[in-house]
């Protein structure tokens, strides 16, 4: 019997590790959410609302269908934001800090799922690389903290204020969304705060913090200022990230908010091109836009942050293999390369089949909800962009939907987070490779 459980425990697989981790986060998550005590009427929360809210705090997204600062109560919101803490470091590198301190071994099972969880090149080293990831992330949301408190005790007083600029600043780092600024309009964001510089600046440098992700971190602890020496990833991460904001800025400056007085204008246009990377929180109202406004900030829903991050999304680096693999048919050149380093094939296959799974995944959930809510497909697509994005941001839909819509958003939001690939090597487990290969045939494509 003993030889039976181990064998079974032997099969059991850092993806399936990681997934089920997140789901049980979740459930307890609901669970504590539904208590009266989480609520500032006292009243139970219904379940689907509570799992909504948990899922979305897990998984760092901000869609709610509840106004966070309105509706729960003190113990609620502490939930909401120990939900955001584990969600955003990782479920298995909260576990891994805990044996840490209890002085618990750390087996090669551990380590390899904790190499999965954080997207880590090797299993070697990856205790000292959890130690670090929880060093940064404490330094970094204590600092985000500091920087606004001045202003939140100014504008709600000074317990409240402390309170505040904790929890958003942990929301900013964890790339959450989550706000309680809706104690003077309910789901308003951060749109009061559109021209404060200080909420302004730290709010956007902490999502970006966040979004680069942990081994690059560790890079800029190492290296310091001499970029050469990053790593490949690092340094790729720092291009896309730059080009996925200043681009999109400029967009905002010229065409969105060209009405908008000058001062305004700049930081609005600069916080909406940051804050769709997975963060959720918005200074201008988003139903304003145009449509090709609205279209773009799905594209940087879609694409999120980094590996290895509190991010969510397909990831900025699948975007460069992506782009790299398609210039290397342009130039027939045999491998896609970047920054004079080449690809391996396995890595262009791998990146496909994600931009795959989220573009399905997008498009099947945005007309589902279309058609089972009768909403224009606009709308709908952008929440969905925004739930498998694990963003946050919506057009005001998202408390209106029904059963049906919000299990698809959870579906979402759950799958963004977790990661299409790890849930699909989770359901069906990894296969060895096949000695013999098939015969090769020929297909015409483009």
């Amino acid at each position: 019997m003993q030889q039976t459980n181990r064998s079974r425990h032997r099969h059991i697989t850092s993806f399936q590790v990681i997934s089920l981790g997140f789901l049980s986060v979740i459930l307890l998550g609901s669970l504590l959410l539904m208590l009266p005590i989480a609520t500032k009427s006292g009243q139970c929360t219904s379940f689907l609302d509570a799992l909504f809210t948990a899922t979305s705090a897990v998984c760092v997204t901000g869609l709610v269908v509840n106004d966070t600062a309105t509706y729960w109560s003190l113990f609620g919101q502490g939930v909401i934001l120990l939900l955001i803490q584990i969600g955003g470091m990782g479920i298995i590198t909260i576990a891994i800090a805990i044996a840490v301190v209890s002085g618990r071994k750390i087996g090669l099972m551990q380590r390899s799922t904790m190499q999965e969880a954080i997207s880590a090149p090797t299993v070697g080293g990856i205790v000292r690389r959890t130690q670090f990831i929880i060093r940064t992330t404490i330094l970094i949301e204590i600092i985000g903290a500091v920087l606004l408190a001045p202003v939140f005790c100014r504008d709600f007083g000074f317990w409240k204020g402390i309170w505040y600029s904790l929890f958003h600043s942990i929301s900013a780092f964890c790339n959450a969304g989550f706000d309680l600024i809706g104690i003077r309009t309910p789901f308003s964001s951060l749109t009061s705060y559109s021209v404060q510089p200080i909420v302004n600046l730290v709010i956007m440098m902490l999502i970006i913090a966040g979004g680069i992700g942990f081994l690059t971190w560790e890079d800029i602890k190492n290296h310091k200022w001499h970029f050469k020496k990053y790593r490949m990833q690092s340094k790729v991460i720092f291009m896309v990230t730059g080009i996925l904001i200043f681009l999109p800025a400029l967009y905002f400056f010229y065409f969105e908010f060209s009405n908008v007085p000058l001062t305004e204008r700049v930081w609005v246009s600069l916080f909406q091109s940051v804050t769709p990377r997975t963060a959720g929180f918005n200074t201008a109202d988003l139903t304003l836009l145009s449509e090709v406004g609205q279209m773009l900030m799905i594209i940087l829903m879609l694409t999120g942050g980094s590996p290895g991050s509190t991010a969510g999304g397909m990831k900025t680096t699948t975007i460069a293999v992506l782009f790299s693999s398609a210039f290397s048919v342009f130039r027939k050149k045999d491998n896609a390369e970047v920054m004079k380093r080449r690809i391996d094939d396995e890595t262009v296959k791998t990146a496909s089949a994600v931009f795959l799974m989220y573009i399905t995944l997008f498009l099947v959930g945005g007309m589902a909800i279309s058609a089972i809510e009768n909403l224009p497909i606009t709308s709908c697509l952008y929440e969905t962009a925004s739930a498998v994005g694990t963003v946050g941001l919506t057009l005001g839909i998202t408390p209106t939907l029904g059963i049906a819509s919000k299990l698809i958003l959870i579906s979402s939001m759950f799958f963004g987070r977790v990661g299409g690939l790890t849930l699909i090597y989770a359901a069906f487990g990894t296969h060895k490779k096949q000695a013999a290969k098939l015969p090769t045939d020929t297909i015409a494509v483009g």
